[in-house]
């Protein structure tokens, strides 16, 4: 059970089957494995820049590393049962594709501490950035409706008590803005998502000379991070990622909740599409406003998510 394990050196044996079953992360960050391969192909090119990889070498390699993306994408190579994690089954991978001697040396210079922060803050900027797109569509379809039905008079609520009357296009603005913001938060992020971990190895960097700034712009970075064991130990920005991802949550919620209660039969300012409905399985007559209730419930999880994440990081 040793085959896709990137570490061994002292150890005369392998781990326990349970050791193993514990210690195996294949079935969480094989998501980022494409992230895995663009990261290797920016280290090859340091290797080949440092001196450690010829001309002949680096092709080679590059070709090789190419040929590992187009299997993953396609679903011909995935991990194996003997694979730790998704560095160890690429790693793997390439050996298969460019042969043992030269896929062994895309391991010199690296460790999996900075590949795995690299690869985080590679695969945040990517998803942070469909989030984004998701919003904008929420908004444009708020900005539409609050343009269709503009002039249209409803009454504004405290304590959900009648208080004042007020405009339904301000009311279904007032859910933009929040978005708004959280679009602004998730660009905000992105500028500190931007900093490439990778150099700093396990801790404090290596003694090959490779280069950090080559890395960090093929991997579409801003800069390098100035600090090693900042880059490898800090996950504050996942944090942060949580954090704006539940505040989306929370403000889609409130949406929804508006939606709910729109739809009763005591409110009566609204109706889904039944696209967007579900029935009852005893009551014909009822339909139900599902989608907001599960966007409702979901937002729960992204906040249980939150709270986990800072307690697991707390120290």
């Amino acid at each position: 059970m040793t085959e896709g394990r990137l570490w061994g050196g002292r150890f005369e044996g392998g781990p326990s089957e349970a050791m193993f079953a514990l210690s195996k992360s294949t079935q969480f960050d094989w998501r980022l494995a494409l992230h895995d391969v663009a990261g290797s192909r920016a280290h090859a090119k340091a290797l080949h820049a440092a001196g450690y990889l010829d001309d002949v070498q680096a092709a080679a390699m590059d070709e090789g590393l190419a040929e590992l993306a187009r299997r993953v994408e396609a679903g011909e190579f995935v991990a194996a049962e003997s694979d730790e994690d998704v560095h160890g089954a690429l790693e793997r991978g390439l050996k298969e594709v460019a042969g043992e001697e030269l896929g062994g040396r895309l391991r010199a210079g690296r460790s999996r501490n900075d590949q795995i922060a690299t690869l985080i803050r590679r695969y945040l900027r990517e998803e942070i950035r469909l989030i984004a797109q998701d919003i904008d569509g929420v908004l444009a379809a708020l900005a539409e409706r609050a343009e269709r039905y503009m002039g249209a008079v409803m009454p504004g609520r405290t304590h959900l008590q009648s208080a004042q009357p007020i405009l339904l296009s301000h009311h279904l603005l007032a859910h933009a803005w929040p978005l708004v913001r959280d679009v602004e938060r998730l660009r905000d992020l992105d500028r500190r998502l931007a900093v490439s971990p990778y150099g700093s190895a396990a801790l404090a960097g290596t003694s090959l000379g490779l280069d950090p700034e080559l890395v960090a712009r093929e991997l579409g970075f801003a800069s390098s991070a100035a600090n090693s064991l900042d880059g490898t130990a800090a996950r504050d920005l996942v944090a942060e990622a949580a954090f704006v991802l539940a505040q989306i949550g929370v403000d889609l919620s409130r949406l929804s909740e508006d939606i709910i209660l729109w739809c009763t039969a005591e409110f009566g300012f609204a109706t889904l599409d039944d696209a967007w409905s579900t029935g009852s399985s005893i009551m014909p007559q009822k339909k139900n406003p599902d989608v907001a209730e599960l966007a409702r419930g979901k937002a729960g999880r992204l906040i249980g998510n939150l709270t986990g994440l800072m307690a697991t990081l707390k120290g």
